[in-house]
């Protein structure tokens, strides 16, 4: 662009500041620019506005042909650049704040132009726990404030706690750096408290920008709606920002909360609603239609931020459709298990319990306050990252069980450090440190191990420094990392469930229950940021939350690659309804959150099913021994052909009728937790498959080793007979006995095990080409004999344990062919309402919402 362009471009923008682009352009007709000239700006402003439309992250889905007008930060911009000089000052990388100013940038452009007439948008951003959420709205807002938005309204959760970390960051980020350019209704320690003469904030000759955070309380919300309405004549010229965080709790389905957000909206002539959630799970099950929160304009997904501790990261996940299991990483091993046992010593049964109960120091306990004290230690000798450190002891929702573990935990302090130089205290401080930094070596983060003999030297001062924090709404002695370097084993519950950050946090000893996933996965405050301690976090919890949190791994990555295959597919929000993987016990939400929730279909077409839990007892692994050998000889007798491969441990029986394997489906027993593996679904769907002239015909493999005698081999049928193959199972998370999760049966190879000319290195994608070339209306099943024993690898015993069954384990592979039209032979998933009298729940949305909504202040 010629340098006359350049400067003609420059005044456009400094039109846009005052103008939407439309009436810009107006003005520069009115200026007597030339036509050719105008047009050769537009066009180059187009393509400054197509550059941030095609951002590669984050994905975003828009309704309709929403306008895009802002093309990112201008020089003489105040708020962003403070930031961006704040967050470099304080370490951050180049690349990271560039991220942010990239995800930012495009939320922005998504917002209305502050001119315009009147708007009311509907927004939501999905990030994850603990990611750096708070750092991108404030982001957001700084830039929508350059750009001319007046009002900002913070929705920061329902507890005081994170209503006030929010004031103080935004205060921080925002108004410290231009003081002038800010007015803030609330404070540190203040709630929004009407002032006199709202109308004085909005008026013309007053140009700063407002700032309110404000909590999601039904009597504090009701007063702000009726200060906002107070001043309505002067709120069409103060274009209206409101920033939900934690979007998804109080603000969606309630009673009180829910309509007066909806008030406060109705008030503001120009405003534009964005919530932020890490767990979106309400948000998507809105009512498209109803007039409430649903996200109808667009939808944002941010991306996981590098080195960033997730759900995934910490407990690992299955894999899912079109995944080979083997390429899913099982996670870091950072999860210790309590023992059942334990956890009545730690925690009430019951609420009539609760008074009067006093927690014993377990072994698992004193462990893990143990290793708390040496990784503090270790972090003073690195001398590197965060300067806080916090161990969490989350164990109950109730105010006396914090407090009862006050003088246990003093106890421990103070016998730990009179006894810090016997040598059976060193001893074991010694065993625990080896044991620990062998189990999640430091030079897998690109760390170096601390000595023992090192952090022994810092050990001392570390204890005498580590505080006993109850830290709950009657607590008078809170969390507080705004005076100097904290070391401190905080005990709590509701305050550390949503958005709170705990700084420096190293070590979490978790045993309180909850019913859905949202609750659930807002308590993972060990989620976040861990720079230069990367190798040291830990988490005891029991074997049922760990499985938990796995299958929530499991659900997240399901959710967010539903998300972006919509978005790729350019789906709106309109068109875009996200399917959200169920649970034989926890809840997606809160039952009132799923009032507008319909049951989602999909379809076995083109996919690849298989057996991964298994029960471990003789009668039902026998019953399941039975059912393959059946099969087995049956398609010895009805086979087409036999396909027999004894140097590889392979037997291939093609054309068997459909209704050997409908037979089969019938006896083999699936694990009840195997929800894709219900023979009941997948016998429907065959028989609606064979009504539209497919599989008819079937394939059976066998897939074992190479036979080597009676002692190792598995016999299904005369001539068929194949060594028993492998599969260790993955440590036992339930606690029942009875139980084996193998996690993967079959490799990628073994769904193309009947095709001709197949490859060991074809991909999914291949394999399922090929499929529907050779074979487009056959199905495939695989049998695979498991050897009752089952070791683990050498390399796999740390995450692996002896498979430990009774009798041989017979494994099942289903392959079925793509469809043109498979919404025609779909399946029904369902929410699956399970009985939970028999588990403690102590749920923290539900409970603190009952309070909010009758109007006390949390």
């Amino acid at each position: 662009m010629s340098s006359d362009l350049d400067q003609m471009y420059d005044v456009f923008r400094s039109l846009l500041e005052t103008s939407t682009p439309t009436e810009a352009v107006k003005q520069l007709e009115i200026l007597g620019v030339d036509p050719g000239r105008i047009q050769r700006i537009r066009e180059f402003h187009e393509q400054q506005l197509l550059a941030i439309k095609e951002m590669e992250e984050p994905r975003v889905a828009v309704y309709g042909n929403r306008e895009t007008w802002y093309t990112g930060p201008r020089e003489n911009d105040r708020a962003w650049p403070a930031i961006q000089r704040a967050l470099e000052k304080s370490g951050w990388t180049p690349d990271a704040v560039k991220d942010l100013d990239a995800s930012s940038t495009r939320v922005v452009s998504l917002l209305n132009h502050p001119k315009e007439p009147e708007f009311a948008a509907r927004g939501l951003v999905v990030g994850y726990v603990q990611s750096g959420k708070t750092t991108n709205f404030t982001s957001v807002m700084a830039k929508a404030a350059d750009r001319g938005y007046k009002l900002f309204i913070v929705l920061a959760g329902i507890h005081n706690g994170l209503r006030r970390q929010t004031q103080a960051r935004l205060a921080q980020q925002l108004v410290e750096s231009n003081p002038t350019a800010w007015t803030q209704l609330t404070g540190l320690d203040r709630d929004f408290v009407p002032t006199e003469n709202a109308a004085s904030f909005f008026g013309g000759s007053n140009t700063t920008h407002v700032l309110c955070v404000v909590k999601k309380n039904a009597r504090v919300l009701r007063k702000f709606a009726r200060w906002l309405e107070s001043a309505s004549d002067y709120l069409q010229q103060a274009p209206a920002l409101v920033i939900d965080d934690e979007a998804d709790q109080a603000s969606v389905a309630t009673t009180s909360i829910n309509p007066l957000i909806l008030r406060i909206l109705d008030t503001l002539p120009k405003a534009a609603y964005v919530g932020y959630t890490a767990t979106p799970f309400a948000n998507i099950l809105i009512d498209p239609a109803a007039k409430d929160l649903y996200p109808s304009d667009f939808i944002v997904n941010l991306p996981q931020p590098k080195d960033h501790f997730g759900t995934e990261v910490l407990f690992g996940r299955y894999a899912l459709d079109g995944e080979d299991p083997e390429d899913v990483d099982d996670g870091y091993d950072m999860i210790r298990s309590i023992p059942a046992e334990d956890v009545p010593l730690v925690t009430p049964a019951t609420k009539a319990d609760a008074d009067g109960f006093t927690p014993e120091i377990t072994e698992t306990l004193a462990e893990a306050i143990q290793y708390f004290w040496l990784t503090t230690a270790a972090r003073r000798v690195r001398g590197t990252g965060n300067k806080h450190a916090t161990m969490l002891i989350h164990t109950s929702m109730r105010i006396q069980v914090h407090n009862s573990f006050r003088a246990p935990l003093r106890r421990i302090r103070a016998r730990t450090l009179e006894n810090l130089d016997s040598p059976e205290t060193l001893r074991r401080l010694r065993d625990l440190w080896d044991e620990e930094t062998a189990r999640v070596p430091a030079e897998d983060f690109k760390l170096t191990k601390v000595p023992f003999e090192s952090l022994l030297e810092e050990l001392p001062g570390v204890i005498r420094d580590c505080r006993i924090i109850m830290d709950n709404s009657e607590s008078e002695d809170t969390l507080d990392y705004d005076n100097g370097p904290v070391v401190a084993i905080a005990v709590g519950g509701n305050k550390f469930s949503r958005g709170l950050t705990l700084e420096g946090l190293a070590v979490t000893y978790f045993v309180r229950a909850a019913s859905a996933y949202d609750t659930l996965l807002q308590m993972g405050r060990w989620f976040g940021f861990r720079h230069g301690y990367a190798d040291l976090p830990r988490v005891w919890m029991t074997p049922d939350l760990h499985a938990s949190f796995r299958h929530l791994a499991t659900v997240e990555a399901d959710m967010r690659r539903d998300i972006d295959v919509y978005l790729h597919e350019n789906e709106t929000p309109q068109t875009f309804a996200v399917r959200l993987r169920t649970h034989p016990v926890l809840r997606v939400t809160a039952a009132a959150k799923m009032q507008s929730a319909i049951k989602a279909s999909a379809a076995y077409g083109g996919r690849r099913i298989q057996t991964r839990y298994f029960h471990t007892r003789a009668d039902w692994l026998r019953n399941n021994q039975e059912a393959a050998r059946d099969l087995v000889r049956l398609a010895v007798e009805e086979t087409t052909a036999h396909d027999s491969r004894p140097e590889t441990g392979r037997h291939v029986l093609h054309g068997i009728p459909h209704t050997g394997v409908l037979d089969f489906l019938r006896r083999y027993r699936f694990h009840e937790n195997s929800q894709e593996c219900d023979a009941e679904l997948i016998s429907s769907y065959v028989r609606r498959r064979v009504q539209q002239g497919s599989l008819l015909r079937w394939n059976v493999a066998i897939v074992g080793n190479r036979a080597a005698g009676e002692e190792a081999d598995f016999a299904f049928a005369p001539d068929v007979t194949v060594g028993r193959i492998t599969r260790a199972r993955l440590r036992n998370l339930t606690g029942e006995p009875d139980f084996a999760d193998i996690k993967t049966l079959m490799s990628r190879a073994d769904a193309a095990v009947d095709l001709a000319g197949a490859l060991r290195g074809w991909t999914e994608k291949e394999i399922t080409g090929q499929r529907r070339k050779q074979l487009p209306n056959t199905g495939l099943i695989v049998l695979y004999p498991i050897d009752k024993d089952s070791p683990p690898s050498e390399h796999r015993e740390q995450s692996r344990e002896p498979l430990g069954a009774e009798d041989h384990v017979i494994g099942v592979g289903l392959v079925f062919p793509e469809t043109g039209n498979d919404s025609e032979v779909s399946w029904d998933g369902s929410y699956i309402a399970a009985d939970l009298s028999g588990i403690r729940l102590e749920d923290t949305d539900d409970e603190d919402l009952r309070t909010l909504e009758g109007e006390d202040a949390a």
